[in-house]
């Protein structure tokens, strides 16, 4: 699809303060004397956290990350929030109990300990430090940039700031712009993170019940399957925030897992938005794109309430990060083309295989009636 302005301006840095080479007391080799202190963070949240895996304390950190960031707002001014600013660490009785930060308090306890262990590391930087960290166990995903040298918030944000799976897409693009001036391409550019994503609070039957098929990877079959259309729900309906999904039952046949997968309501209507459509669409089957874009407007996110000429690059500590499978999307088993809900009509959407699995069998008699014939119930929009 023809993006390639867009990816232009996305890849678009500016210039942080730099200082000579310096050797750190284990040998490493980084681009700031203050860069060392995050040598052994790295290796603590790798070893004591994440455990090298994009399993469930990675995917909180990454949660956390987005959270912290996007309390700041240009039109109530500084009191607030501080954006990227480790309040959440800092004030961890008051804003984990906020609606939209409904579990978040797992991975706020996780890095607490670590503000002890590592004094000299803000909390604003610790958050944002450990979301770069969990990302690179996730196979696909970027190699973040990491800028040091966030000042720690001195008051928590006020609520609501973060927006809610159940908001329109109205509320969250004005969210976003009023947050940091992101553009709708950029909103739907950080929904990336959704493909490694979790929501333990949406549907309280399901138990981290995924967003996607497992295992974990951070590619465009999110964006693919976010435009299916919805047959049912991997635990109750009528949960606030979630719509109908296109896998309630999961896709055992093609290696995906027996939960299924959860849906949310603003996932949903993004992908069929006309503001937002066109760029979800685009990433289908782009990977390159999809991460680049993502990897641009995370690293505008994690500087919000920060002025980037006073933070020191430290991105040559963020670890190396695990390589994409290089499996291109592809239609889950018993879906094809005839199950797509597009609202973008301008770009010619990728030719896809099927997955091997199940296939779609007519119950007898169902279509004359005389035969008592399964239904499926539908909630949230068609």
């Amino acid at each position: 699809m023809a993006f390639t302005a867009l990816l232009a301006l996305a890849t678009i840095a500016a210039t942080v303060r730099a200082a000579p080479a310096a050797i750190c007391s284990d040998g490493t080799v980084v681009s700031n004397s203050v860069c060392c202190d995050f040598v052994p963070l790295a290796t603590a949240l790798q070893s004591t956290l994440f455990m090298n895996d994009c399993g469930e304390d990675a995917h909180e950190s990454i949660r956390l990350m987005f959270h912290d960031a996007v309390s700041i707002s240009q039109s109530q001014g500084p009191s607030a929030g501080g954006g990227a600013d480790g309040s959440m660490l800092i004030f961890p009785t008051i804003e984990p109990n906020f609606p939209a930060n409904n579990g978040i308090d797992d991975s706020v306890n996780n890095l607490i300990p670590f503000l002890s262990m590592f004094p000299t590391i803000s909390a604003g930087d610790l958050v944002q430090f450990a979301g770069a960290v969990a990302l690179t166990n996730c196979p696909g995903a970027p190699r973040l940039e990491f800028l040091a040298g966030r000042a720690n918030a001195t008051a928590p944000a006020v609520i609501g700031l973060i927006p809610q799976p159940q908001d329109n897409v109205t509320s969250i693009l004005d969210r976003f712009a009023d947050a940091g001036n992101f553009s709708p391409f950029e909103v739907v550019s950080l929904l990336a993170s959704h493909s490694v994503a979790r929501a333990d609070k949406v549907d309280p039957t399901l138990d981290a019940s995924p967003f996607d098929t497992t295992p974990f990877t951070f590619d465009t079959q999110f964006f693919l399957e976010t435009l299916l259309k919805g047959v049912g729900f991997p635990g109750l309906d009528n949960n606030t925030g979630e719509v109908a999904s296109p896998l309630p039952l999961g896709d055992t046949a093609s290696g995906g897992n027996d939960t299924g997968m959860m849906r949310l309501q603003s996932d949903f209507l993004l992908a069929r938005d006309e503001r937002t459509a066109c760029f979800w669409q685009s990433f289908v089957n782009e990977q390159d794109f999809m991460t680049q874009s993502f990897k641009s407007a995370v690293e505008k996110l994690a500087i919000l309430g920060s002025n980037r000429a006073d933070l020191i690059d430290c991105s040559d500590v963020v670890p190396i990060a695990m390589p994409a499978a290089g499996v291109p999307a592809t239609f889950p088993a018993t879906t094809g083309p005839r199950d797509l809900q597009l609202t973008c009509l301008t770009e010619q959407f990728p030719s896809l295989t099927v997955d091997p699995g199940a296939t779609e069998t007519l119950v007898p008699h169902c279509s004359d009636g005389s035969e008592d014939c399964p239904t499926v119930q539908f909630s949230g929009p068609a």
